[in-house]
This record gives C-alpha cells, sequence and structure tokens, in this order.
C-alpha cells in the first residue's frame, strides 16, 4: 500500500533534499537523510525500540512511565522511552512511524527547521503529556505526542484536502478525528492517548497562533533566549540568517 496516497499531505523532492539527501541514494537512504534533524532522531530512535523490544532484548516493562518507577525507583529513562515504544513490529506500528515522520518533518521544517523552536514544542508537548498521564492512566504517550503534532499541522493547514484509501475526502482540520475513528474501529476502544494529545496540541496551538493576534503580539509559548541561544549559536557563527519568529504553515498540496 502507498500510504503516501493514504493521507496525502507532502510535496515532491527535488535533487538535494530538504534535509541532505542527494541524487544517486537509495530511495530509502535519501528518505532517512531528507527528514531534518529532530523528526529523523525520533523517528530512528522509535523503530530501533521496537526492534530492541521484537529480539527479546528489551521488554516493554521497561519501557512505559509511571511517577512511581521514575520519580521513587529513579528509573528516569522511561521520560524518554515512554514516547518511543508504539508496539511492535507490525503493521500498527509502519502507520505509526508513517504519521510520526510526516507531520513531525512538515512542522520541523515549517519552523524553518530550526532545532530551537522545534525542540522547545517538544519539550512542552512531552513535558504536559508527562503531567497527564497519571491522571489518564496512559503508559505509553508515543501516539499522544504524535496527535499533538497531527493536530497542531492540521489546524495550520485548514485549506489542505486529504483522502482516506480514497474513498473519503476531507480538509486537513478532520484529520485528527478521522484518525481516531480509525483507531475506534481498529482497536475497538477511545483513544484517550490521542485525545489527549489533540488537548495539548490545541494549547499549543491557540497560544501560538490564535492569542498574539488578539494581545498585540505576545507568544507566551516561544521558547525563551537561552534556549535559542543553545540552539542557533551555530548558525550565527556560520553566517546563517536567524530563523523568522513566526512558523509558517507547513506546506502540502491538494490531494485529488
Amino acid at each position: 500500500m502507498d500510504m503516501d496516497n493514504m493521507f496525502g499531505a507532502g510535496g515532491a523532492n527535488n535533487g538535494h533534499g530538504a534535509g541532505g539527501g542527494v541524487i544517486g541514494q537509495f530511495p530509502l537512504e535519501q528518505w532517512f537523510y531528507e527528514m531534518p534533524i529532530c523528526t529523523r532522531y525520533w523517528t530512528t530512535a522509535t523503530i530501533a525500540t521496537s526492534i530492541l523490544v521484537q529480539c527479546h532484548i528489551i521488554t516493554p516493562f521497561q519501557l512505559f512511565y509511571s511517577f512511581r518507577t521514575v520519580f521513587v525507583k529513579n528509573q528516569y529513562w522511561r521520560l524518554v522511552t515512554t514516547f518511543l515504544y508504539f508496539g511492535p513490529l507490525s503493521l500498527d506500528l509502519l502507520f505509526h512511524v508513517f504519521f510520526l515522520q510526516r507531520y513531525s518533518r512538515l512542522l520541523e521544517e515549517s519552523s524553518g527547521r530550526s532545532p530551537a523552536r522545534f525542540s522547545w514544542l517538544l519539550l512542552y508537548a512531552t513535558t504536559l503529556l508527562l503531567c497527564l498521564s497519571p491522571l489518564l492512566s496512559i503508559p505509553f504517550l508515543g501516539s499522544a505526542l504524535s496527535s499533538t503534532l497531527v493536530y497542531i499541522w492540521s489546524r495550520r493547514n485548514p485549506e489542505t484536502r486529504l483522502s482516506f484509501l480514497g474513498l473519503l475526502v476531507f480538509t486537513a482540520p478532520y484529520l485528527p478525528w478521522v484518525l481516531m475513528a480509525f483507531s475506534l474501529v481498529l482497536h475497538g476502544t477511545v483513544p484517550k492517548d490521542e485525545i489527549c494529545g489533540v488537548i495539548v496540541g490545541h494549547i499549543w496551538y491557540f497560544f501560538s497562533d490564535v492569542y498574539p493576534s488578539l494581545h498585540n503580539g505576545q507568544r507566551p509559548l516561544d521558547p525563551p533566549q537561552f534556549w535559542r541561544n543553545l540552539f542557533e549559536r551555530e548558525s550565527t557563527d556560520t553566517g546563517t540568517q536567524p530563523i523568522n519568529n513566526e512558523i509558517a504553515a507547513a506546506a502540502a498540496p491538494e490531494v485529488r
């Protein structure tokens, strides 16, 4: 199945990919290197984690997040691994990886591919999801984080048309709800992790895209200067122009 045709929303690649892919590379290698850095590391870690579980090197019980295991038993790695495990190697994992890299990549590229801005978004989302997890009993938060990014992208691209299996055509803002319905049919349970992700995503979208126009351009969720300095000092030293403070909407052609 061509998953791009299932949920189409991406642009065409040229000879040199946006993340460094070049002519002559194998398609999979080019796809990998065209991903911006945060998306690349997250996608790689997700696939590697599932392979390690499949090979019985680690178990899911070593990866899930709970307040007690982290802050009482000092197993701090769970703060990260809860966002990396989507399940064993399966078609379901393939769908998750597709949506993860697709919309994470689009958002990261639309932020000027600045690690500072996109990594701050990830820090905000992961922190809030970790706070909500004990209240909702969600041990694995990868799907919730992915849903956060899908929601933000969909709200910033209201005119983009998508199709599901070539049967259902809808505009981007409906994408999170279509995915929830698909998950409900597939698993038979209410996807509370995806609902949680939508809530977190809406908070970010409101304070980043709606609130500034109502309060003289104030952007309370923008990364602080010290965070920008951590990531953008190298760009400044090499003469790269600073990243624009506004995040442009990710470009995506209409699917026909």
